[in-house]
């Protein structure tokens, strides 16, 4: 089973990250990232930097990860 902390770590080790918080049940995730690199990108392009970050982790070990992708300046507000 994939734990939230295991998730967080490879999210932390394939993006640049200023904070990132991840919960869920083993199967079913729920992440708050906030990254510069989202800075001038697209919604769909900043979940694209998390897939890759993530790799084959999303076929094959986490079933659902709903994101919430923030650059510093939207996390400050």
């Amino acid at each position: 089973m994939t734990h939230p902390e295991q998730i967080k770590t490879h999210i932390q080790n394939g993006l640049e990250c200023d904070f990132v918080e991840v919960k869920g049940d083993g199967h079913h995730f729920e992440a708050v990232i906030v990254s510069s690199a989202f800075r001038g990108k697209s919604k769909v392009q900043q979940h694209q930097l998390v897939y890759r970050a993530l790799g084959d982790r999303m076929r094959e070990e986490i079933h659902a990860l709903s994101m919430r992708t923030l650059t510093p300046e939207e996390w400050g507000k």
